[in-house]
């Protein structure tokens, strides 16, 4: 079994709650800490994100024998680098090369309303201040929901040909 596998058996299965509570938390843990130490080292981070697999998940933290966990990291991360990563098919020899969109990551970290990640004070290295307010107002500017409201004089929106006075908003 995979190590991509692993991890997405032990995260579909919560039928020990306790156990999967557990395991859970240890990820945003360390999912944290890897980003911590990517964002922290920026510019300067490619030693942490171009690697071997084995050796990626050991200098962001994950320990060896949580390489199910590390999976998790990449299938994370995966929406926001430029090369997609098979992870089915990744082992501890398959070289990794991050090339991440630091934007779309911060965009995708808000999206995921991780704010253990996006809140995080190593985004100052990477991108401005300014320029998260930006990114953070467009994402809610996009994410504003619309309700297109039914006049009572609009036709009927079940087909009838009515207006709506008459049809549908007449039998409530």
């Amino acid at each position: 079994m995979s190590y991509f596998d692993t991890w997405n058996k032990k995260i579909e299965d919560s039928s020990d709650q306790t156990k999967y509570t557990q395991y859970v938390q240890r990820y945003y843990e360390l999912e944290r800490q890897a980003y911590d130490r990517i964002l922290s080292a920026y510019p300067d981070n490619s030693q942490l994100i171009s690697a071997t697999a084995s050796e990626m998940a050991s200098v962001l933290g994950f320990p060896p024998d949580e390489m199910d966990v590390f999976l998790g990291f990449l299938d994370g991360i995966s929406s926001s680098v430029e090369d997609p990563i098979q992870l089915e098919e990744v082992s501890d020899e398959t070289a990794i090369d991050l090339k991440i969109d630091y934007e779309k990551l911060y965009w995708n970290m808000r999206d995921a309303k991780a704010d253990w990640l996006y809140n995080l004070a190593s985004w100052d290295t990477v991108l401005p201040k300014e320029r998260r307010a930006e990114i953070t107002k467009d994402f809610r500017r996009a994410n504003i929901a619309h309700v297109e409201k039914i006049g009572r004089n609009d036709p009927c929106p079940c087909g009838s040909g009515k207006k709506f006075k008459n049809c549908c908003m007449g039998k409530n």
